[in-house]
């Protein structure tokens, strides 16, 4: 049976916990109990805070945890879940599991980290050279603090010689399931998800992240030509000709345009289209054809490429996820006229 710690850290949400606590303890047992089996418990799990004094969350909600981490000298695994929103102020307030962490792993332990917890694991220097993701917010205060981690936020889940990482809070929930089928197998984990009435791990968190269209930079031109095609983005023109526009030549254009926003004009168009493609998308009311035409694409199949590139699902998929259900307008009150008679 292997061994978990879950901690449980001051100023972080209190499920980024509590679901993997129960995931792994679940796992092999609420199953077999829902369907008369004898239960099987797979890991032996418990609940860790840096001085063994309950941990207060955001919200106020305090967590009583069965042991200080000075008590865990040996686990298999140890799971941190998210511990605030200040990148600087939550590893500084953590700075005693740095030192632990890098004694567990030297010690063989794998570590798994969710959200802005794998701030955390990046400040030990274990993820330097190795893939890790974090919540799409946190993504460049992370990658300015730790430029030595290669830095997947287009992903949920990240796993590279024993360390793992997740998305969000509730990303938790996916990197859990993922450990419990990467040790278990796979029925055990779909098992442990059906006890739960979970979905199995997901894949891409792109499809959730708002795309960063203005960027930090000091050229005014080049700034005047992002608001441009923020604006006119289902235009059809020529790079050239927006060059001429702002009175620069094509190189000096593409030139200037990657050196202050960090990618080609070219690029940076495309993501300002599937950004809007995106709200059409989740508004529900055009079909795929019409969105792709709307922010300029008449090749639907090339939109359909390009969207599942960026957001990792297809413009069908995103649509059936975020659009408005049938029966919205009802709910938020605007009665069609057909259901008033």
């Amino acid at each position: 049976m292997r061994r978990v710690t879950v901690l449980f850290l001051h100023d972080g949400c209190a499920s980024a916990a509590v679901a993997p606590f129960e995931v792994f303890r679940f796992a092999g047992v609420l199953f077999n109990m829902c369907v008369g089996a004898t239960p099987q418990p797979r890991f032996d799990v418990v609940a860790a805070s840096l001085d063994g004094k309950p941990a207060v969350s955001d919200g106020g909600i305090s967590v009583v945890p069965q042991r200080a981490i000075r008590d865990v000298r040996e686990t298999d695994l140890v799971f941190i879940p998210d511990a605030g929103f200040e990148p600087r102020l939550m590893i500084e307030k953590h700075r005693a599991l740095i030192p632990w962490l890098r004694k567990l792993h030297a010690g063989g332990s794998m570590i798994a980290a969710v959200c802005s917890g794998v701030g955390i694991l990046a400040a030990t220097g274990l993820l330097d050279g190795r893939r890790a993701t974090t919540h799409w917010a946190m993504t460049e205060p992370f990658r300015q603090l730790f430029p030595e981690v290669e830095w997947r936020t287009d992903v949920f889940i990240t796993e590279d010689r024993g360390i793992f990482t997740g998305g969000g809070i509730y990303s938790s929930i996916d990197l859990s399931l993922y450990l419990v089928e990467k040790f278990c197998g796979h029925t055990v984990a779909v098992e442990c998800a059906k006890a739960l009435l979970i979905d199995m791990p997901r894949t891409w968190q792109t499809e959730y992240a708002v795309l960063p269209l203005t960027t930090s930079h000091t050229d005014d031109a080049v700034r005047k030509v992002e608001q441009w095609l923020q604006r006119r983005y289902s235009e059809d023109f020529r790079m050239e000709e927006l060059a001429d526009r702002f009175g620069m030549t094509s190189r000096t254009f593409e030139r200037r345009f990657r050196a202050a926003v960090g990618q080609s004009p070219i690029a940076y168009l495309q993501k300002v289209r599937i950004s809007a493609a995106r709200r059409m998308l989740e508004d529900g009311k055009r079909s795929i054809q019409q969105v792709s035409s709307a922010v300029g694409y008449d090749d639907v199949a090339f939109f359909r490429v390009l969207f599942k590139r960026q957001i990792g699902v297809s413009p069908a998929a995103y649509r059936e996820r975020f659009g408005t259900p049938p029966g919205a307008l009802v709910r938020r009150g605007r009665t069609p006229a057909r259901a008033m008679a």
